[in-house]
């Protein structure tokens, strides 16, 4: 799939899913964006398809656990996964998360990429860790992205990097890219990796 001739003026919110069972398992190719709460999601899927509210975040972040299916030229999916990690979460909300995100991977035909946010400056989280776990137990293709990176400087960028490249769970050759929603880093090469994980899923 040409990033040229993909058209980012056709794209809309096609479905959201609130339960486990709305979930889409079939048709177009998926690519999920999976992360904790305030990591970024939304201004990076912004960043990338060269909108500003197309995702929007939450007014009360943590809060809404969908998943919102972005239509992109009619031709493929970007799933807005919901975010975790969220500290006020209560325990039925974040068994409500668990249940939605187990399901949205288990004997899904259509996910074909997954893009794993971690915050740049923290690093991987014990959240992060859960997500890490699920994408190598389902052996499932997955990028890794390292958001805020403009609020880094260069020394902790090269520190930052390293670290998230030689993380045990990640697995062997998964690519890590820098990205900053504000400055645009990033959004060529993570762009060109999800389509090429398209075309070999």
């Amino acid at each position: 799939m040409n990033i040229s001739r993909l058209n980012l003026n056709n794209i809309s919110l096609s479905s959201v899913a609130g339960s486990p069972g709305q979930h889409i398992k079939t048709g177009l190719p998926q690519v999920a964006f999976s992360g904790r709460s305030n990591v970024g999601k939304s201004s990076l899927i912004n960043a990338l398809l060269l909108r500003k509210k197309l995702a929007r975040v939450s007014s009360s972040p943590g809060k809404t656990i969908t998943a919102n299916y972005y239509k992109v030229d009619g031709r493929l999916f970007f799933v807005d996964l919901p975010g975790y990690g969220y500290a006020k979460r209560s325990h039925a909300e974040k068994q409500k998360w668990s249940a939605m995100t187990q399901a949205y991977f288990e004997e899904n035909a259509a996910l074909s990429l997954i893009v794993q946010l971690v915050d740049g400056k923290i690093g991987p989280t014990p959240d992060d860790n859960v997500m890490f776990e699920w994408m190598n137990h389902f052996s499932l293709p997955y990028i890794v992205v390292c958001t805020k990176w403009d609020k880094l400087n260069s020394a902790e960028q090269t520190e930052s990097l390293k670290k998230i490249q030689s993380y045990e769970l990640l697995s062997p050759e998964t690519p890590v890219v820098p990205f900053s929603s504000v400055k645009g880093i990033g959004r060529g090469e993570l762009l060109g990796l999800i389509l090429r994980g398209i075309e070999q899923s």
